[in-house]
C-alpha cells in the first residue's frame, strides 16, 4: 500500500467514525410554531445532547465486569435522569414520526395539579419565571375541553409542558411522555446567529 492510499484510507476511516460518534451523540432540531415562546421561537436550529440520558443495563455490564454483581435487568442512566426544568425534544406520543420540543414540569412521583392557570407541583404553586412575559396572569391556558385531574407520574413518566402555555400542544392534550421516548437535552441554539447561545 502506497504512502498516499494509506493516507486516504485513514482520513476515510476517521472521518467515518466522527460521523458515528456525532450521529450516536448529538441530533440537531429546527423548532416548528410557537409553543416554546420565548424561550425558543420558530425557525430556529437546537444542538440536542442525544448523550445527557443515556443508559447502561447493568446485568449487562455484570457479564463483562467480573466484579460488577447484578441479579435483574433494570436500564439506569448513566449520569442523570431528566430534571425538572430541561428542554427536552422526544418522540410525539400520536405520531411516532414525528419530533416535539417541550420543558419537563413533572419527573416520575410527582403530583401534577393544573387549576386557573397555575402548574401545582406535590401541593405548591410551580414558580415559572420563564413563562411570566407570554402568559397572562390568571388566563386558563390549557386548552379548550381539557381540564387535567390529579395527575401522579408513574415510573420512567414525565410531564411536559410548552412554555407558550396559550399555545402548545402538551402533556395537557395527551398525558406523560415515557422515558424511553426523550431523544435528548436541548443543549444549544445554533441559527440564526443573533440568537446564538447555550440553554441553561
Amino acid at each position: 500500500m502506497s504512502n498516499v492510499t494509506k493516507e486516504l484510507f485513514e482520513a476515510l476511516t476517521l472521518a467515518i467514525l466522527v460521523f458515528i460518534i456525532m450521529q450516536t451523540s448529538i441530533q440537531n432540531f429546527k423548532v416548528e410554531g410557537s409553543s416554546m415562546d420565548p424561550t425558543l421561537t420558530h425557525g430556529q436550529y437546537l444542538i440536542v445532547n442525544k448523550l445527557a440520558y443515556a443508559k447502561v443495563d447493568p446485568q449487562r455490564l455484570s457479564r463483562i465486569v467480573p466484579v460488577w454483581k447484578q441479579s435483574k435487568s433494570a436500564s439506569r442512566f448513566a449520569t442523570d435522569p431528566p430534571k425538572r426544568g430541561d428542554i427536552v425534544v422526544f418522540e410525539y406520543p400520536l405520531n411516532p414520526k414525528r419530533d416535539f420540543v417541550k420543558r419537563v414540569i413533572g419527573v416520575p412521583g410527582d403530583n401534577i395539579i393544573i387549576v386557573s392557570g397555575s402548574v401545582f407541583l406535590n401541593g405548591k404553586v410551580l414558580d415559572e419565571d420563564y413563562i411570566k412575559s407570554i402568559t397572562p396572569q390568571g388566563r386558563l391556558w390549557f386548552a379548550d375541553g381539557i381540564k387535567p385531574d390529579i395527575t401522579i407520574l408513574k415510573d420512567r413518566e414525565y410531564f411536559v409542558l410548552g412554555d407558550n402555555r396559550m399555545g402548545s400542544n402538551d402533556s395537557r392534550n395527551w398525558g406523560p411522555i415515557h422515558e424511553d421516548n426523550i431523544h435528548g437535552k436541548v443543549w444549544a441554539i445554533y441559527w440564526p446567529f443573533d440568537r446564538l447561545g447555550i440553554l441553561k
